[in-house]
């Protein structure tokens, strides 16, 4: 009878124990948005922020609609050109241009050095124009070329070197084509110096999405039309686009922005700035893919250059250093190559380096800016050097998400406020006075 009792308690047991069990309704567990829960699954999150992002912006367009009207008119920029005919950029440049690349290609055959020559071609551009749509043009493909033929210049000098020491002759991959083709697809011959010193050779480079010269370029083995014509497309859509955002939001925008410059109303001002980095943040995007990816995409496929690594995840970066290691590639491998290590090859500590590149950048930016205006007022001269200690703070005080988030912050407040110092200077200066 014990044992039957026993039994009947331990079945009892169970039952409340399994019964409770069953309706349990609490664990040991964290929440899920705390950092110890392991979760990462955010998708829901994210639809909603671009839900809203759509809203907000519908919003503003909206906003924008009613207040402005439509202002878009593609004829304006065709206009541009012929009201002036001193808006085209000079026949004597484009003449010069050419000019340069066949006296550079003849001097580095009798081993002279293209430096003055690069100098010569760079400020015959800038001091020969007025500011017009075709002098900001010229001075962008000159100093394009000046860049080019930079290179250019320091290849042929180790090549020259190396062949006067003896040493095996410079070579990498495949670059000037040759005449025989097979089976549809061209032949490429591998070049060594100073075989490379041919007028086809430096027309190719001068027209491929590189600004570091090489005696043999990786070449892709065809065309690929589809892709063109895809890039094509992208390129002529995207165009339209900046156009019209540039006309119908930005323009408003920056005029609206005099009156609190003059009155100095400082929260007019900053909320003038807020919104205008909207509709510049959104250019500068789009300004990227177009032409970083499809203009850049389509010219190499058309020249059948192989190298397509034009940029690399800059939307990634935690530091300041990376995003601008990573975000311009032809230009950083320039820096690197040409400027960069030679100086350390010279002696120079990696630090000092370092600020003379970025000295070097922020020159260039406010030649860019300053030359077509025709004022000289350093703000994107300071802007850049403004990195060096942002890049100082956020490589030292922020990490991960916190740091990629200040670099985010860094471009969408810093374009503007550069944007509007520009235009108030220029407008006090041309419209005021």
């Amino acid at each position: 009878n014990n044992t039957v009792v026993i039994g009947r308690k331990h079945v009892i047991n169970y039952c409340v124990t399994h019964f409770v069990c069953l309706f349990s309704c609490h664990k040991l567990q964290e929440s899920l948005l705390s950092s110890n829960s392991g979760y990462s699954n955010y998708r829901g999150i994210l639809n909603w922020c671009v839900v809203m992002l759509v809203l907000s912006n519908a919003r503003l367009v909206l906003e924008n609609l009613i207040k402005y009207g439509i202002l878009v008119d593609p004829i304006q920029i065709i206009s541009l050109f012929l009201k002036d005919p001193y808006s085209w950029p000079a026949l004597c440049l484009i003449i010069g241009m050419i000019s340069v690349h066949y006296v550079s290609l003849h001097l580095a055959t009798v081993y002279c050095d293209l430096y003055v020559i690069c100098l010569v071609c760079k400020f015959w551009g800038v001091f020969s124009g007025c500011v017009s749509v075709g002098g900001v043009m010229a001075l962008g493909v000159f100093t394009v070329l000046f860049l080019k033929l930079y290179s250019y210049r320091d290849v042929n000098k180790w090549c020259r070197e190396s062949r006067r020491a003896k040493a095996r002759t410079l070579s990498r991959s495949h670059s000037c084509p040759s005449v025989h083709k097979a089976n549809g697809t061209a032949g490429y011959t591998h070049v060594n110096y100073p075989g490379n010193l041919t007028h086809r050779d430096i027309y190719y480079f001068i027209f491929v999405p590189t600004l570091c010269y090489e005696l043999n370029f990786p070449r892709s083995p065809r065309i690929r039309k589809r892709f063109l014509l895809r890039r094509l497309l992208e390129m002529l859509f995207l165009m339209q686009l900046m156009i019209g955002l540039i006309q119908q939001w930005m323009v408003p925008t920056i005029q609206n922005s005099m009156k609190p410059f003059q009155d100095m109303d400082l929260s007019r001002i900053v909320e003038r700035l807020l919104k205008l980095a909207v509709p510049n943040h959104f250019i500068w995007l789009i300004f990227f893919y177009w032409y970083f990816h499809s203009s850049m995409n389509f010219v190499a496929e058309l020249m059948q250059f192989g190298d397509r690594e034009f940029y690399r995840d800059w939307w990634n970066s935690e530091t300041i250093p990376y995003f601008w290691s990573n975000w311009n590639i032809p230009v950083h491998k320039w820096c690197l190559r040409h400027f960069y290590k030679p100086m350390l090859v010279k002696g120079v500590n990696k630090f000092t380096a370092q600020l003379a590149v970025f000295f070097m950048s922020a020159f260039f930016h406010e030649y860019l800016v300053s030359v077509p205006l025709k004022m000289f007022r350093l703000w994107a001269f300071l802007g850049m050097m403004a990195q060096i200690p942002l890049a100082y703070f956020v490589g030292r005080f922020l990490r991960g998400n916190y740091g990629n988030a200040a670099v985010w912050m860094s471009l969408i407040i810093g374009q503007p406020i550069a944007v509007l110092m520009y235009f108030h200077d220029y407008y006090v200066l041309r419209c005021v006075l």
